[in-house]
């Protein structure tokens, strides 16, 4: 057990210092000593990119060493999800995407590898996405429609969207998280979003919150 607990200490270590081949590694010697795979996605890699979004929070970690480090994440993680049991199950379904009209989706492609990380399965809708795709990946069972933006100009789309949900009886079922660099609290409760994250660690901590 005590083992267990360095070796997944040392992926926390090897994701935080951006060492894609130092992740593979330990993700490779996890197996070899049969310690379960899932343990080690959720006590190392995500574990590391937790506290990845706690530094990029804190502005100690910029855009750069996110996405770093989502690569050494990602390489671990090609190498445990073949062994990683059939049943295992994803803690909900989220749906991601740039409202239209924009076309920046840095501050998405770093929230989905978070949300990733932290267990949920990610339906990435890309950017520039037209309103009616939001509805319809609410349709298909979503239960959260995150949406960013980076230009002001485009952020009255996150209220259409809202509305759109609202006509297709759909507002009830799924809940609404909006994030971009213009966007404020104070717009998000404006529009009726359920939640707002102004960075990719809030994010998951929202994407959490609305779950439970």
């Amino acid at each position: 057990m005590e083992n267990s607990r360095d070796l997944f200490s040392l992926l926390v270590d090897a994701v935080v210092a951006l060492d894609p081949a130092r992740v593979a590694q330990l993700c490779q010697e996890a197996l070899r000593q049969g310690l379960a795979p899932e343990e080690a996605l959720e006590k190392g890699l995500a574990r590391g990119m937790r506290v990845v979004g706690e530094k990029f929070a804190a502005r100690e970690f910029f855009v750069p060493e996110v996405l770093l480090a989502s690569k050494a994440m990602y390489a671990g993680f090609d190498i445990l999800k073949e062994q990683l049991p059939r049943g295992t199950r994803s803690r909900g379904r989220v749906a991601l995407g740039v409202v239209q009209g924009d076309i920046h989706d840095i501050g998405k492609n770093i929230v989905k590898v978070m949300v990733q990380a932290a267990g949920f399965e990610v339906v990435d809708l890309g950017r520039n996405v037209p309103i009616e795709r939001f509805v319809t990946a609410a349709e298909e069972g979503v239960q959260i429609v995150g949406m960013s933006s980076l230009m002001t100009t485009t952020m009255p789309n996150m209220a259409k969207v809202i509305e759109a949900l609202k006509k297709q009886g759909l507002r009830e079922r799924v809940k609404v998280l909006v994030g971009g660099a213009p966007v404020t609290r104070l717009f998000a409760e404006r529009i009726g979003a359920d939640g707002y994250a102004p960075d990719a660690h809030s994010a998951v901590v929202e994407v959490e919150r609305l779950l439970k």
